[in-house]
Order: C-alpha cells, then sequence, then structure tokens
C-alpha cells in the first residue's frame, strides 16, 4: 500500500488523540498514564529505577518522583537486591497488581468503544499489536544504543 504525504500526520493525530482517551481511562482508576507505564514496566520485570527511566527515555530523578508517589500509595515497595546492599529494586505490592488490573480493564473497555467505530476492527487491533511489537523491537535497539530516541 503506498501511503500520502498526510497519512502520517493524520495517524500521529488520532494516536495522540486515542493516548488522550487512555489517559482518562486511567484516571478513571486513579492512575495517571505515567503511573500506569511505571506499574505496567516493573510488572513486566523491569525493577530498578534507572532501567525504568532508561525505557522511558526520562531522566532518573523524573522515575524517582513518580516511583515515591507509588509507594506513598501503598502501589509498589522498594527491596534491598540480595547480595547488592547499594542497590533498590521496585516490586508491586497487591494493591499495585489490581491497580494496574484496573487500570488495564478500564482502558480496554474505552479502545472497544473506540473500536465500535471502525470499519475494520480486526485490521486495527492487529496495526494496535504489531506497533506494540515495533516499540518494543526499538526501545531494545535503543537500549543497546542503535537508534536515537
Amino acid at each position: 500500500m503506498t501511503y500520502s504525504a498526510s497519512d502520517l500526520p493524520r495517524a500521529a493525530r488520532a494516536l495522540s488523540l486515542a493516548a488522550r482517551s487512555l489517559e482518562r481511562a486511567a484516571a478513571v482508576r486513579d492512575l495517571t498514564l505515567a503511573q500506569f507505564r511505571i506499574l505496567a514496566l516493573i510488572a513486566a520485570g523491569d525493577e530498578r529505577s534507572t532501567l525504568l527511566a532508561e525505557r522511558l527515555a526520562v531522566a532518573k530523578p523524573t522515575i524517582t518522583a513518580v516511583v515515591d508517589g507509588l509507594v506513598e500509595r501503598g502501589f509498589v515497595a522498594r527491596e534491598a537486591v540480595v547480595g547488592d546492599r547499594r542497590s533498590i529494586r521496585v516490586v508491586l505490592t497487591p494493591a499495585g497488581v489490581a491497580a494496574l488490573r484496573a487500570a488495564e480493564d478500564e482502558m480496554a473497555e474505552t479502545l472497544g468503544r473506540i473500536f465500535e467505530h471502525a470499519r475494520k476492527r480486526d485490521a486495527l487491533l492487529d496495526a494496535l499489536l504489531d506497533l506494540d511489537d515495533a516499540l518494543a523491537l526499538r526501545m531494545e535497539a535503543r537500549l543497546r544504543g542503535g537508534v536515537a530516541t
């Protein structure tokens, strides 16, 4: 398929508007999108603030501020790394797991309502899953130093 010059800006606009809808959905569950992203990355196995900052391409103090808020709410706990007294890892608490799942459910419902208006729902879902894969590959390449942010 050949794309016109206006297709990518239109796609960017659509993603921006969809992100706003997802942001509102997370807020229903009393989470910001930044908090949701941190919880999701921790759930996926990223347990150190430095790695979280690298994955999100933000400064470590930014991550620390978000994690501090999640600790205060009881969603995340800081633990010492066995064998390395200087290192700290962050882990989800049961409340954090519940908050993440609730936000994911709310966001999925929001996407479902958006999908009701799509002409090609299966193709749209396939494209979003492909986008997820592409973003993961780009992030891994960036972390290895192969791609600029």
